[in-house]
This record gives C-alpha cells, structure tokens and sequence, in this order.
C-alpha cells in the first residue's frame, strides 16, 4: 500500500502563486507515473497534470497549460506542482495520485491518492 501526503495549499489572491507538494511513501516511487487531479465543490474530480516515472514526459489538462507546472524528485519521493498566475477558477480540493494504469487523464485509472489540500484563491 502506498501513502501520499499532499501539502502547500491555502489562500492567495489572483495572480498569485503556490507551490503543492506530494510525498510518496510504502512502495517504491521511482515506478510510479504521477498526477494531479482537482475538485471543486459541485464538480466532478477533473485532471491537472501528470508526470512519467523518469519526469522526462509531462502533461496538463488546457486550463493550466503554460501557468502549472509539475516535477518530481526521485530522492525524495516528491513530485510538485508549481502554479502561477493564479485564477479564482482554480479553487478546489488538489489531489496527489499515484498507481495508475491506464491513461493517466481519468481518475478512476488511478489507485492510490491523497487526502487532498485546499487552494483558494480570491479575486
């Protein structure tokens, strides 16, 4: 079984920045793609970003493209999520998954997850 604790949310105003972090522990991190999803009170669970095992291949769902951006260090079993030029419509629960098989676009492919850290941003 594999834990992932999530912190770095909280409260910030428009265009503004946070920094999420996941830390990956009971199983080895290196295998695993990582990714970050989001929920937002009334919403389905919807995907952020994800990362390949090596880090060397990433992606982002169109509504962060070019604002977020993901990383993992292996030695540290963390991946990150670097976002900025908040907007109000990225308020939401942010979750760490790991364990996935198939596309990593859906959340159900995902096995493992964190609790979730809140962002929220005003305007």
């Amino acid at each position: 079984q594999v834990q992932l604790v999530e912190s770095g949310g909280g409260l910030v105003q428009a265009g503004g920045s946070l920094r999420l972090s996941c830390v990956v522990s009971g199983r080895s991190f290196v295998g695993n793609v990582m990714g970050w999803f989001r929920q937002a009170p009334g919403k389905e669970r919807e995907f952020v970003s994800a990362i390949t095992r090596s880090g060397g291949i990433t992606a982002y769902a169109d509504s962060v493209k070019g604002r977020f951006t993901i990383s993992r260090d292996n030695g540290k079993n963390t991946v990150y999520l670097q976002m900025n030029l908040l907007k109000p419509e990225d308020t939401a629960v942010y979750y760490c998954a790991a364990d996935a098989s198939g596309s990593y676009y859906y959340a159900r492919n995902f096995g493992s997850w964190g609790q979730g850290t809140q962002v929220t941003v005003s305007s």
